[in-house]
């Protein structure tokens, strides 16, 4: 049997497939969840049986005034989704400094099975969700650093194994609402969620399978960390990725609207009727949150593929320059959903729409997303870079933050309007990564990896 997946190392499959049933997982679980909220769990008549929910109300009206349902499950989402990018920080040091990096993902995907589970269970909703970003925490920032360590340092693969990796990312995350989504929105909510659980525990016993083939949890020696975990190099690394923080935080901003203000315009403002030779049908809402992973499936091999090419001429984008490119594309896509907006006010907009806004933006997150987490692998010192990837998972808390309560406002502006605000946190971006380009480059040149 080869030991090879691609051109890369076998270990690269298994993480691969466990990070691809995790995602089926989480966005099996976000596909429904606005929806949840807003339909069925925020009604008068159940709200009151959720444990801890009035007093996250109370907590989040005492920041921003009367919430309605639209509005506070904006937040919940926010919340929910930034925390998720919180908890790597605990994870990371975690792996780094007790537990090593493959108990700490066991445990992570443990506890977000237990947590889809009781997403069945409505009045441990709340706790649920903290389980699940808890897992998540544990679970991320360590499985995205094992694909870094599969390869020597300045190895030219590393950029493209974690464009390969992201594929498996999202053929779970394309799966989840046709899956999760379906059995949630048209059978039972609790059916959507129970299958997320499913899906999570595929993703242990994956995990679990592949530990031959990963990296193994050595215990750091002085002698092996003093070159690349110094201080001066731990600070250069930090001031990096301060640097794109911002940026960061901008893009999961508006990115994020994908899981809250963009379910509400499929289900309210857009026209979602298919026909073919006299049959018609509508396009379930949850669908719509599979129009990206699958894009990125149909993408990605296309665009590593240009990538090698280019890189063979000496032509490639740097690191750099996919960055910008992927803010410019993300305003892109919400200036394409501000002119789509624009016509609703005599009806509801055409879904196809939606299918160009998703086109767009899956091109800015391949142009983005994989390329942070190579950069972080990159730059990181040996020491420290799961709690390292923790902190860069922070920038994704704020800007998950960010979209709960820019989601806050779809109920009181115009779509259009919405749409084109959102647009300008891509451009702003765009704007911040050109100007950090001089100290981001020679923190580049100056890493080991």
């Amino acid at each position: 049997m080869s030991d090879e997946f691609l051109g890369h190392p076998k270990g690269l499959a298994f993480l691969f497939g466990s990070e691809m049933w995790e995602r089926f997982s989480y966005y099996g679980m976000r596909a429904l969840l606005v929806l949840y909220m807003v339909d069925y769990l925020l009604k008068p008549e159940r709200v009151e049986h959720v444990l801890g929910l009035a007093a996250l109300k109370q907590m989040f009206e005492t920041l921003s005034g009367p919430l309605a349902a639209q509005p506070f499950a904006s937040q919940i989402y926010g919340l929910y989704t930034g925390l998720v990018y919180l908890t790597p920080i605990l994870g990371g040091w975690l792996a780094d400094h007790a537990w090593g990096r493959r108990r700490t993902i066991a445990l992570g995907a443990a506890l977000m099975v237990v947590g889809h589970f009781l997403m069945a269970y409505e009045p441990a909703f709340l706790f649920a969700l903290l389980l699940i970003a808890l897992g998540c925490g544990a679970f991320k920032p360590n499985i995205s650093i094992q694909v870094g360590e599969l390869y020597v340092a300045a190895d030219a693969r590393r950029d493209r194994a974690y464009s390969i990796f992201y594929l498996g990312i999202n053929i779970g995350a394309f799966l989840a609402p046709l899956v999760c989504g379906t059995l949630g929105e048209t059978v039972d909510w609790r059916y959507g969620f129970a299958c997320a659980g499913v899906g999570m525990a595929i993703g242990l016993l994956t995990y679990l399978a592949g530990l031959p083939k990963l990296p193994p949890d050595r215990p750091q020696r002085v002698e092996d960390a003093a070159p690349a975990g110094s201080a001066a190099a731990l600070r250069s690394a930090i001031l990096a990725l301060s640097l794109l923080f911002p940026p960061s935080a901008l893009f999961w901003a508006a990115f994020e609207q994908q899981g809250n203000t963009i379910v509400l315009f499929a289900e309210k403002l857009t026209d979602r009727s298919v026909g073919f030779f006299g049959w018609r049908t509508e396009i379930p809402v949850t669908w719509f949150q599979a129009f990206n992973p699958l894009m990125i499936i149909l993408f990605t091999p296309m665009l590593v593929e240009w990538w090698a090419r280019r890189a063979t001429v000496g032509a490639e984008p740097s690191t750099l320059r996919k960055l910008s490119i992927g803010c410019l594309g993300l305003a892109a896509s919400y200036l394409i959903l501000a002119f789509a907006a624009a016509g609703t006010e005599q009806g509801r907009a055409s879904w196809l729409w939606l299918l160009v806004y998703f086109i767009a933006i899956t091109l800015s997150e391949l142009h983005f997303s994989p390329i942070t987490l190579s950069f972080v692998s990159r730059i990181a010192p040996a020491g420290s870079r799961a709690m390292l990837m923790g902190f860069w998972f922070t920038s994704m808390f704020v800007g998950n933050l960010l979209a709960g309560w820019i989601g806050g406002y779809w109920s009181k502006l115009t779509s259009a309007q919405f749409f084109l605000w959102v647009s300008t946190l891509g451009f702003l971006a765009a704007a911040i990564v050109e100007a950090a380009r001089r100290p981001l480059r020679k923190t580049l040149s100056a890493s080991p990896g």
